[in-house]
């Protein structure tokens, strides 16, 4: 870092306006801890062409898990660009053993709820909370098993509410506690 401070103030006077490419590659290599082109270092140069606003004291860190690239940010004059890094390729995870040829391995097989209100059933709408409640009598539109969601119409003129399945001929309004 102090060597980067140092070339910076023994930059040209016409280049003191933008930041120093080459000076910013030095500070991506110490970061790094590898030379431009190595396995582990930067990719390529920086752009000599960028005309980034001369920084101080640039601040690097590694872009993701996979350093596959350096971020270098300046917080005043704000600016940040990634310099793509040739990442160390790294040891993948074991593998688990394969698996013998005469062994069968089946999924497992999904196993329906019972529905405990069937379609056209009579269903009591439950709803609320400590102090009072509300019940209202409905037509099941569709099957479902206990915890399941229900649609039931209990107006001619209204579009089905939605309801959980409780038990048989019983339902209750999301958000509100059963016994409420």
């Amino acid at each position: 870092m102090l060597l980067a401070i140092a070339m910076i103030a023994a930059a040209p006077a016409g280049a003191q306006d933008f930041q120093s490419t080459a000076v910013l590659d030095t500070v991506v290599a110490q970061f790094t801890g590898k030379s431009v082109g190595e396995q582990g270092g930067a990719i390529a140069p920086i752009d000599a062409r960028l005309k980034l606003t001369r920084c101080a004291a640039p601040q690097l860190e590694w872009r993701s898990e996979g350093h596959d690239a350096v971020v270098v940010r300046c917080m005043a004059p704000a600016w940040k660009i990634f310099v793509p890094v040739a990442a160390v390729p790294r040891p993948k995870a074991a593998l688990p053993a394969p698996m013998p040829a005469n062994i069968v391995v089946r999924p497992p097989v999904a196993v329906k709820a019972e529905p405990v209100i069937k379609r056209g059933d009579a269903v009591t709408v439950e709803a609320g909370s400590e102090g009072f409640s509300i019940s209202r009598q409905g037509v099941a539109v569709n099957d479902a098993p206990a915890g399941g969601r229900i649609s039931v119409k209990v107006d001619d003129k209204q579009p089905p509410i939605q309801a959980i399945a409780i038990e048989p001929g019983r339902a209750r309004l999301p958000g509100y506690a059963e016994g409420g």
